[in-house]
């Protein structure tokens, strides 16, 4: 979240930003609950300081005693009242506060929509094919690759079975990004796919309303994690670095992801494109404030490395300032084309956070020689989403027969260069 101190003193920047970034905000509410928080902090700590003087009174002999006890009682009673108020006003800002985005950066484009992007470059060429391409659930029929309705049966809408090699490659994909993540210097992490609310709410994933993309555990206070993004941050909630030379800190985090995907329907969301589970591989780091802007670079390259070894033409969008989502202050999509829909699709996310995150969840570091803690700036990025890098390693890599070649980068992993249809 954004310090207090900052939304007061630049009310109209941060109610623009809010407006640039399609959130609705009442900065007037903040501005009044946080007056009645500091008076009624005021007002709860002379009542404390009356209390001690009232018990040091009677301790000394001083004054009538029995007035003294008379006083003191009307003053707890107030107190109570008080420091109740006290808790509601607070919890009541903080909601308030939580619902605020992050600022942006200046260059970050203007826009409402996804479609307001900016295209930064494109790399690789879209494939030309002799025959009408098929999209990755007529090519996965063929190859025997996918079934929903198993997974409908046991599980529900949007859920699904890998199948075949497509088991093989799922682990392919994850060990190929890994192997790219050790050796650009992140540290691997497999991750819960549970959570506490608190947490959620650190990284800026507030499980709450109808709005929600989180599945919550009945009765629990636990809710199944997006992206290991908030398992890895929250790792890290109240640490303190000792010395700015501890940092960058870079996370490699494999997991589960969970989304309801509310709302999510069409031609767009079809077969694996919006599921509600799928493996991640995820990159986090903790910064320095002044180096978060080239790490975010550095997280951009990482997914570009991963996506030109698979042979899958993309290109880069800089994200507007209505598409950054709550936490981000910068973001860069990588978008794949998919040649059996004639569309790109997003397959990886890059954001800079700033301190948005490590405000809430308290994480900090100390200067190399100094005293003073400051927060550190979180950022985070897609290594690989597994079910949309099927999807587009299908659609661009597929044959007139239904088979499909393999990017010479995972033929290590699989030991096979292509993958046939089953022959009926």
């Amino acid at each position: 979240m954004l310090d207090l101190k900052f939304i007061l003193a630049n009310k109209a920047a941060v109610a623009e930003n809010c407006v640039n970034r399609n959130v609705k905000v009442d900065l007037d509410l903040v501005e009044s609950l946080a007056k009645q928080k500091s008076e009624l902090n005021v007002s709860t700590q002379g009542a404390s300081e009356r209390l001690n003087k009232i018990a040091e009174e009677i301790k000394m002999g001083q004054g009538d005693k029995e007035s003294l006890v008379k006083e003191g009682k009307e003053i707890k009673l107030s107190l109570k009242g008080k420091e109740d108020e006290l808790t509601k006003v607070g919890a009541a800002l903080t909601e308030e506060l939580y619902k605020i985005p992050n600022m942006t950066d200046p260059s970050a484009p203007l826009g409402k929509l996804d479609t307001d992007n900016k295209e930064i470059k494109v790399v690789g060429k879209k494939p030309e094919f002799k025959f009408e391409a098929k999209d990755h659930m007529a090519l996965g029929e063929k190859l025997d690759w996918f079934d929903f309705e198993a997974a409908n049966l046991t599980t529900g809408n949007k859920f699904y079975f890998l199948k075949n090699e497509a088991v093989l490659l799922e682990f392919a994909l994850v060990r190929y990004a890994l192997d790219i993540l050790i050796k650009e210097g992140f540290s691997l992490r497999t991750t819960p796919d549970l959570a506490k609310l608190e947490i959620f709410e650190g990284t800026g994933y507030a499980p709450r309303g109808n709005e929600t993309q989180i599945y919550r555990i009945e009765g629990e206070n636990l809710a199944l994690v997006a992206p290991a993004e908030i398992t890895l941050g929250g790792a890290y909630k109240d640490k303190l670095f000792s010395h700015a030379s501890e940092l960058p800190v870079l996370l490699g985090g494999v997991s589960h992801c969970f989304r309801t995907e509310a709302g999510a329907y069409g031609k767009a969301s079809r077969g694996l494109y919006r599921v509600h589970q799928f493996t991640k591989v995820e990159m986090f780091m903790f910064s320095a404030p002044e180096d978060s802007a080239k790490l975010l670079d550095k997280l951009l390259a990482v997914e570009e490395q991963i996506f030109s070894g698979l042979e899958i033409p993309y290109h880069v969008v800089d994200c507007c300032t209505g598409d950054l989502g709550g936490p981000a202050y910068r973001k860069y999509d990588i978008e794949a084309w998919l040649p059996g829909e004639n569309r790109w699709g997003e397959v990886t996310s890059a954001s800079n956070c700033t301190d948005y995150q490590s405000r809430r969840l308290g994480t900090k570091f100390k200067k190399d020689g100094g005293s003073k803690s400051e927060l550190v700036h979180t950022l985070n990025g897609t290594a690989i989403a597994i079910t949309r890098a099927i999807m587009a390693l299908m659609e661009n890599h597929q044959n007139e027969d239904g088979s499909i070649n393999i990017p010479k980068a995972l033929q290590p992993y699989l030991g096979m260069e292509k993958v046939s249809p089953k022959k009926v």
